[in-house]
């Protein structure tokens, strides 16, 4: 069985640890493959390789670090396709799906060629007499990444390259789920022109986050994933001396006025609730109607999953594939049942749903009638759900919004530009989407929540991830006027 290893210095290496984990095919449920687990001396191994690669790297030219990027950046769309396949072969995505993965990294890729510019600080002369004042962004050192099973190459390619663009070195612990598209990025980044040591890859658990949080040499912690690991995070991260930006999960809501393009809504609806498979962290999982709009939108919803086909993700017209394993699938099935105990009524059961028999496959699940004290509304279950919650007023499903936990991302379907603005001005969530179901930010804007789906004061890529991975130095200087110093110059003072 292959056996998947670190990618350290420039090179494979199994580590000193004896401990394996298990990769998944989802489509079949069979095993894959076997990832090396970190140990506490790997850890240590990747931070003292970054930082010795640290000491050159962070003295390299603009230009050389932007060559580098745009080679990158080559490399990254003549291999889309292999990510991809990797994506699907051990997250369960299809291969459209995947794509889309790969290119949404690869504009944060194409962000951070721009490096020269980005750093850029201000100037101010003569602040006072004969004194200038400017600023400059310095690198922080080793930095260091934790990123989640569901986007094993957008998310990572959302930290990495704009922290090494910016003069840092890096140490990625990407999920041990789903691990290879990581290291074919690293190896493609050596490719590149990428030095050794600048790019390190480290495989594991608990262990392995740990020794990063704990590690002196650790200057900055980027984290995505679940709301009580990030809190895990930010809380460990912070005490230990480190800068973090620690982004949660969510329950991402969906208003749908009486007057929205219902055949909009409802396709955005089953794009944004059952796209690979509701395991993003911007997955549209609840519907708030308002008024009798539910009654429009609804058969328009039902047709749509009637329609969907869910098979392997490679599977030529596969519109959703199986979740990443048996026990998260078994987990969400476990909130089907709750919900249905609990009242809400199950217009859809992705239990019963016609699916291939092998592998880890749910179907798409559609409740409607869910109130808010019910675990399919309160949790964020991380799969093809979809809760309808039918309210009175506009104020009513705004005020649902702001009361709930999470802030990561919502959206409201209407053809009225006055309601579009009342809830882009009222709505307490960090991104915001006008008949856009999934508003994720490209690169330039910064992507990241409110409330318990952020903690810390930066969000991801774009500008925050500009001032996340540099650290600004105010610079205050006087030259005297050699003039007035008597100083010869060797040419004509005063004419």
């Amino acid at each position: 069985m292959e056996l998947i290893e670190h990618w350290i210095g420039g090179t494979s290496t199994s580590g000193s640890g004896d401990r394996r984990g298990p990769v998944y095919n989802p489509a079949t449920g069979a095993q894959s493959a076997d990832v090396v687990m970190a140990s506490k001396q790997d850890v240590e191994t990747a931070v003292r390789t970054a930082k010795e690669a640290f000491e050159t790297w962070k003295d390299s030219s603009l230009t050389a670090r932007q060559n580098i990027m745009f080679a990158f950046r080559n490399l990254i769309v003549e291999h889309k396709l292999d990510i991809a396949r990797a994506l699907t072969a051990e997250h369960g995505k299809t291969i459209d799906d995947a794509l889309g993965e790969v290119q949404r990294g690869l504009e944060v890729i194409e962000f951070a060629c721009n490096i020269a510019h980005l750093l850029k600080g201000d100037y101010s002369q003569q602040v006072s007499r004969g004194v200038d004042t400017y600023t400059v962004r310095q690198p922080r050192g080793v930095v260091a990444g934790i990123t989640p099973f569901n986007f094993p190459a957008m998310v990572p390619m959302w930290m990495y390259p704009m922290a090494i663009a910016c003069g840092n070195t890096f140490v990625l612990k990407p999920s041990e789920k789903d691990p290879s598209a990581s290291l074919l990025a690293a190896e493609l980044f050596q490719k590149a022109g990428l030095p050794d040591g600048v790019l390190n890859v480290l495989h594991g658990d608990k262990e392995a986050v740990d020794g990063l949080l704990e590690h002196p040499d650790i200057a900055a912690i980027s984290f995505v994933g679940s709301t009580p690991i990030a809190r895990y995070i930010y809380e460990t991260g912070t005490r230990n001396g480190k800068v973090v930006q620690a982004l949660g999960g969510a329950k991402n809501h969906m208003i749908v006025l009486p007057d929205a393009d219902m055949d909009l809504a409802a396709d955005a609806a089953v794009s944004a609730g059952y796209g690979s498979a509701g395991e993003r962290c911007m997955a549209i999982s609840v519907v708030v109607t308002v008024g009798d709009a539910a009654d429009h939108l609804l058969p328009r919803v039902q047709e749509r999953i009637d329609a969907l086909k869910v098979a392997p993700g490679d599977e030529e017209g596969a519109e959703m594939g199986p979740l990443v394993t048996g026990m998260h699938r078994d987990k969400v099935a476990s909130y089907i049942a709750a919900g249905e105990a609990a009242g809400a009524t199950l217009v859809r059961d992705g239990r019963t749903a016609d699916v291939p028999a092998e592998g880890f496959f749910l179907g798409p699940t559609l409740f409607d009638n869910v109130k808010r004290d019910m675990s399919i509304y309160t949790d964020e279950i991380f799969g093809p759900v979809l809760s309808v919650v039918r309210t009175e007023s506009y104020e009513e499903a705004i005020q649902m919004i702001n009361d709930n936990p999470y802030g990561n991302g919502t959206a409201v379907f209407t053809n009225d530009g006055g309601a579009a603005r009342k809830f882009q001005e009222e709505i307490q969530v960090g991104m915001v989407g006008i008949n856009v179901p999934i508003p994720v930010p490209l690169a330039f804007y910064s992507f990241g929540g409110w409330k318990h789906s952020n903690f810390g004061s930066h969000g991801i890529y774009g500008p925050e991830g500009i001032h996340f991975y540099t650290r600004q130095k105010v610079i205050i200087s006087r030259w005297p006027d050699p003039i007035h110093r008597g100083v010869d110059l060797g040419f004509p003072q005063h004419g």
